[in-house]
């Protein structure tokens, strides 16, 4: 029997963007250890530190021995040159941005040390808007009420048109990079869309927008940081239990088990509304799966480039003990989007292939690479490497596939004009037809 490993998969705010994993064992080597002191990236030997630490870091760390098909010396002669002639730190990480951008992996990134990222509390520059690719065109999908763009008039639903001059294909081009559009993955293009509008804290940003009555109408916003807490929210619809949750958290299950404990009491079925679940702690993803697939269940492996490989099984005991038991009465259906991420991701999959729930929505991130080890570069930067792969029980591999749904529900803008969730909507009809689990 497979012998489970404590894990933490941690999550990001756009798409993934991490998981990571501890466990007992050898300890992954961190730059941190053998620094005598911070170097400054406003200077030359400064920047080669730091821009030597990221490379060999990832040439000695990578999950994959073949960098994903590309070639990682050739290239890596010409970026050293760009970092050493980079004009401080903010267009060094630009020049190891575009380096790492050649992987196509959402989970291997750089921060400096101003932007350090707090996956539970995620901090991210902001202009008030949330931008997602909506019937094929850049469409807000939700408006911060007390921004500048509130003020002027931009709602959900309407089109981006334009971002600082720039038609907004084009820029999400740029964003690309060297990527051509048309083959882009899944998750670089969402990304790419997901970040239409960022740039510097208090730098403005000119946008053109589409209304619903088809006007066009332009204004400059300024960006800021913002800040956010992972939380949940249950609400009951028509004897349905809908649970949202935007993250695995110890402290955020634990809070979510003991409130539905008295919730689930009469409930006849409950909906799972992962769409905005960036993914999280694996021991608190296992006990959310363990309350609707029960004791020892496999929920996969991650294997690291050295073919080591770590199980993941649902919990031999369960801390939600003195509440019903799901795994046999409720049915459940699961929803998920292209922001259902990392754990999200291996919870959902488990679901499905376990016949446990009907998962519908659109197809997630595929974003499932691990990180064993945060690690801090010479000038007190972040560096985040994959070092591990994932594949289901079933042997299936989520990296860059995702979970289908076993029914594809697309949003459209008239939805987000009119305030209504669609998916939500036929996931309660599954459930009120349903006279059995899935």
């Amino acid at each position: 029997m497979k012998t489970g490993n404590q894990m933490a998969l941690l999550a990001g705010t756009i798409c993934s963007l991490a998981l990571f994993l501890s466990f007992q064992g050898p300890r992954a080597f961190s730059s941190s250890e053998v620094c005598c002191s911070t170097v400054s990236t406003d200077t030359r030997e400064g920047r080669l530190a730091v821009f030597d630490s990221v490379w060999e870091t990832i040439e000695d760390r990578y999950y994959d021995p073949t960098f994903r098909g590309i070639d990682w010396k050739a290239p890596g002669i010409a970026y050293r040159q760009a970092a050493a002639d980079a004009k401080g730190g903010h267009e060094l990480y630009q020049v190891l941005r575009r380096m790492l951008a050649a992987l196509d992996d959402p989970h291997t990134r750089v921060y400096p040390p101003e932007q350090k990222f707090d996956w539970w509390k995620p901090r991210f520059v902001s202009a008030g808007l949330v931008v997602r690719q909506i019937e094929g065109v850049p469409t807000v999908v939700q408006v911060d009420p007390k921004s500048d763009p509130a003020g002027a008039g931009i709602r959900a639903g309407d089109q981006i048109e334009s971002v600082d001059g720039v038609p907004a294909w084009e820029a999400v081009q740029k964003k690309l990079g060297s990527q051509e559009l048309a083959n882009a993955s899944k998750a670089a293009r969402f990304h790419a869309v997901a970040t239409l509008l960022e740039g510097e804290a208090g730098g403005p940003v000119r946008i053109k927008w589409k209304r619903k009555d088809g006007q066009i109408k332009a204004g400059t916003f300024p960006r800021y940081w913002a800040q956010r807490e992972l939380g949940f929210q249950i609400s009951r619809k028509h004897n349905f239990l809908v649970i949202e949750i935007e993250g695995f958290t110890q402290g955020l299950v634990i809070e979510l088990l003991r409130t539905l404990r008295e919730k689930l009491r009469g409930a006849r079925g409950v909906v799972l509304d992962l769409r905005r679940n960036g993914g999280g702690d694996a021991d608190a993803m296992a006990e959310m799966a363990e309350l609707f697939l029960g004791e020892g269940i496999d929920l996969g492996d991650f294997t690291d480039r050295a073919g080591t490989t770590l199980p993941l099984i649902t919990h031999a005991k369960s801390a939600f003990h003195y509440a019903p038991n799901t795994k046999e009465w409720l049915p459940l259906v699961v929803l998920v989007s292209e922001r259902t991420s990392s754990a999200a991701e291996i919870l959902a999959a488990a679901l499905q292939i376990q016949h446990r729930a009907r998962v519908i929505g659109t197809p997630t991130c595929g974003c499932v690479l691990a990180i064993r080890s945060r690690y801090t570069l010479p000038d007190d930067g972040v560096l985040d490497v994959s070092e591990f792969d994932y594949r289901t029980a079933g042997g299936i591999r989520l990296e860059g596939r995702g979970v289908q749904p076993d029914a594809v529900i697309l949003p459209q803008r008239r939805d987000l004009y009119a305030k209504q969730d669609r998916m939500l909507d036929v996931a309660l009809d599954i459930l009120n037809t349903s006279r059995r689990t899935f």
